[in-house]
């Protein structure tokens, strides 16, 4: 069990994510930000989705835009237009504390016991680092869900190249990989692989994430012919319960952030000397290539159920 702060820019996913994290992390802090929903409904989200699950941690406010790129749209047609599929009214406030400032707060009051997990946009990550650079070699691990590398065809989900987290701002996400923080990236080459049913999410017993993930399921039929979803950031969870699910490997990252190719995550595959290395300087990162599926399926739902029984 590990002491995490949540990064979301919470929807659909994000939720269950948050959910297994409640069951099997020490939850210190949820930190919003813009990507799937603006910050502000973020906030509201988490705040809803915590009440209704009864899951007791602070809910802070962080960043509304990218570094440095124009604001690109929500992903309303995934998680629908309050980002939880617009099945409950939602009346919470949507102000907060700062969640930039947090990090940095937790973060250097625990030097080495901390993990951050991030499963939206690497925005408030990038801004920590940048007003506090000495927090990077003080956090104990940073468990990442975004980039895609290809590995049997899983490439990008929102172009053909980037996947949506790394690709809302992908300034933030390479000033944070080529950081001295200690990362875990966790991409669409593994995400894709943990499928699960909506009747395993109609086993759980557990009404808020049924009902929430009715219009992610919806798309998920329409688009990718299968009745189900991808469990892509509960994935950050799975490597915190059991790293040993995965195939890593360790190599520097870089995040292309201009033309077709925005947001596309590269990893470096040669140590082949070159006149002109874009990943000279940069550190080796954990990088999840390969997942037992079916033990990470299992885990989550046996968490939940046994939760709901």
């Amino acid at each position: 069990m590990h002491d995490i702060i949540l990064d979301t820019d919470i929807g659909v996913d994000d939720a269950f994510a948050l959910a297994y994290a409640a069951k099997t992390q020490r939850l210190l802090g949820i930190t919003t930000v813009f990507g799937n929903v603006a910050v502000e409904q973020a906030v509201k989200n988490a705040r809803l989705f915590c009440h209704k699950m009864q899951i007791d941690a602070p809910i802070l406010r962080g960043c509304s835009r990218a570094l440095a790129q124009a604001p690109t749209p929500p992903a309303t047609w995934i998680h629908g237009a309050d980002g939880l599929g617009g099945v409950f009214s939602n009346h919470f406030s949507s102000e907060a504390e700062n969640a930039v400032d947090f990090i940095i707060r937790s973060v250097n009051a625990r030097p080495g016991e901390i993990t951050l997990v991030a499963i939206g946009p690497l925005t408030n990550i990038a801004s920590a680092i940048n007003q506090a650079p000495e927090i990077a070699a003080r956090v104990k691990q940073l468990v990442i869900m975004g980039g895609a590398f290809g590995t049997d065809g899983h490439a990008g989900n929102v172009t053909p190249f980037a996947e949506f987290n790394i690709w809302k701002d992908p300034h933030a996400a390479d000033q944070v990989l080529t950081s001295a923080l200690p990362i875990v990236l966790v991409p669409l080459d593994v995400t894709h692989q943990v499928l699960i049913s909506g009747e395993a999410i109609r086993t759980l017993q557990q009404p808020v994430l049924e009902a929430i993930s009715r219009s992610y399921l919806d798309y998920s039929r329409q688009k990718e012919r299968f009745a189900g979803m991808a469990l892509h950031d509960t994935l950050t969870i799975s490597w915190l319960v059991n790293p040993g699910w995965f195939r890593t490997v360790r190599a520097p990252i870089r995040v292309i952030s201009e033309g077709i190719a925005s947001g596309q995550t590269q990893r470096q595959l040669t140590s082949l000397a070159s006149r002109d290395n874009a990943f000279a300087g940069c550190p080796a990162q954990q990088i999840c290539l390969g997942v037992d599926a079916a033990a990470a399926q299992a885990h989550f739902l046996q968490t939940l159920r046994r939760q709901a029984a």
